[in-house]
């Protein structure tokens, strides 16, 4: 019998699945070329889920459910709740794009957007092994299917066969890790894996045998190198709706299993993952820069650029534990957050841009497409250009806080180790601004190559504009969100 308890921690996941499967039934009559029921629909109950998370965020308690198999702490509600603003961003963006490409002759791309954030959110608070792989096939899975929605499109038909193979190997990584930690702890329950590691009496070889695996299966997720092989290819050939639905929400829903993973389950092997992390890391900020410098496509120079701002968050993710001392902690895998938050608040903003600038039949996506873009809307290059120099770091924006608070968790441990990270961090961003900066010279130096002026319809203008004034604003006033970020840690690492 399962008690009301468990049932309401859930409500959240459950209201998202009733949505869509009542949204799915609803959207067979309706016929309007932009879905207009479809959508309103969606976002209704994207708007409900994100309110219920952040009340439950605010309240900050902590509720273990089904027989511990889920958590809902203060990290999961206020991920949860960012994830669901993110979908309906994604959804206000890509809806005009998706019509005019023929993308919503049915209303899949509503249903399979919310399965997905389904997926997140049963990410984000499993707390066993196998809840938080189905959270991700769900995830995954829909994913697939939302990459291949232009099915008359064979650039996005071979983005998505790309996808699915690369996701399932990565998969297999994940499985095969969790089941060698299953087989070495008796447990599939993250709690009691922590509690057994701890005791020492597990042979060291099949942990370490076990976390390789695991690493590799997030690092996949993250899109951290040396296993970051799909994330270009999906990002160009995904249609850029889409693009910017893989993009953003799911990077949440990674950085959560991570911290449910290594941290919750995993923390005393964390001089050997921290290991792993510190390569990861590196070949990020690595392959991930000077990769983006030789792009000519926007879409695949954000795609390695998104690969270069993973490192930050592995430095970040890393440093949490210095000579088995995790008294800094809670700041470290704050600043962590604190950074996958703003990254994809910024990622919104850029890529809504890109969405804008599409028109019928022309995808604008090529870096010269943007030329004199500052001469045809001063708005939207205005938006564009505060998000490249957030991404790049350039102070007051919130990247630059983001970028800052990830060094401080480093500096402060005091490791000759970490501080080299450190400055090995500025010096790649030293090298990611050249390319970022090279963007906003085309929008504001170049001759247009087109005089269209941009239009929009006005819910996506007022989207884009307070998009836009959040980089800035929560760079000139970064604490209240660092506060959140480093309360909701605390608070769930206290549990």
């Amino acid at each position: 019998m399962i008690d009301k308890t468990s049932l309401f921690a859930v409500l959240p996941e459950i209201l998202l699945l009733l949505a869509a499967c009542v949204i799915a039934l609803v959207d067979l009559g309706v016929k309007t070329r932009l879905r207009t029921v479809t959508y309103a629909l969606t976002m209704l109950a994207l708007a409900a889920t994100a309110f219920i998370t952040a009340q439950w965020g605010i309240e900050g308690a902590t509720v273990y459910a089904f027989n511990k198999m889920v958590v809902v702490d203060p990290m999961a509600n206020w991920l949860k709740c960012f994830a669901a603003i993110a979908m309906m961003v994604c959804l206000v963006y890509g809806r005009p794009y998706a019509a005019d490409r023929d993308m919503l002759r049915g209303g899949e791309m509503f249903t399979l957007a919310m399965f997905s954030l389904l997926g997140i959110f049963v990410m984000i608070s499993g707390s066993n092994f196998l809840v938080i792989y189905l959270g991700l096939e769900l995830l995954t899975l829909s994913s697939y299917a939302l990459v291949a929605l232009r099915r008359d499109h064979t650039v996005a038909t071979e983005a998505a066969m790309k996808y699915f193979i690369l996701g399932a190997l990565a998969s297999g990584f994940l499985l095969y890790g969790l089941s060698m930690m299953y087989g070495a702890t008796g447990s599939l329950d993250i709690g009691t894996v922590f509690k057994v590691i701890g005791t020492g009496q597990v042979k060291h070889t099949v942990l370490v045998f076990g976390l390789v695996f695991i690493v590799a299966g997030l690092a996949f997720k993250l899109g951290a190198a040396p296993f970051h092989m799909w994330i270009p290819d999906v990002y160009q050939g995904a249609p850029t709706a889409i693009t910017l639905m893989i993009g953003s929400a799911p990077e949440l829903a990674a950085f959560a299993i991570c911290i449910r993973l290594l941290v919750e389950g995993l923390l005393p092997l964390a001089i050997d993952w921290q290991q792993m992390l510190v390569v990861l890391a590196v070949a990020s900020l690595f392959i991930g820069n000077l990769a983006a410098i030789a792009q000519t496509n926007l879409k695949r120079m954000l795609a390695y650029s998104t690969i270069g701002q993973m490192g930050f968050v592995l430095l970040g993710l890393l440093s949490g534990v210095v000579n088995g001392n995790s008294a800094a902690a809670a700041n470290a895998y704050s600043s962590a957050m604190f950074y996958i938050i703003t990254y994809v608040l910024t990622t919104l903003a850029s890529f809504g841009v890109i969405l804008l600038l599409a028109r019928e039949g022309f995808e604008s996506d090529e870096i010269a497409d943007l030329a004199g873009l500052n001469q045809r809307s001063p708005l939207y290059a205005g938006v564009m250009a505060i998000c490249l120099f957030s991404l790049a770091g350039v102070p007051p924006l919130v990247g630059f806080y983001a970028k800052l608070a990830v060094l401080q968790a480093l500096l402060v441990s005091g490791s000759a180790l970490f501080i080299a990270l450190a400055v090995f961090a500025v010096m790649m961003s030293l090298v990611a601004a050249f390319y970022y900066i090279r963007v906003v010279k085309v929008m504001y130096f170049d001759a247009p190559i087109t005089a269209t002026t941009v239009a929009a319809p006005a819910d996506v203008r007022v989207v884009l504009t307070i998009n836009g004034a959040l980089v800035l604003i929560l760079g000139i006033l970064p604490g209240g969100l660092m506060t959140l970020c480093a309360q909701a840690i605390i608070k769930t690492l206290g549990t």
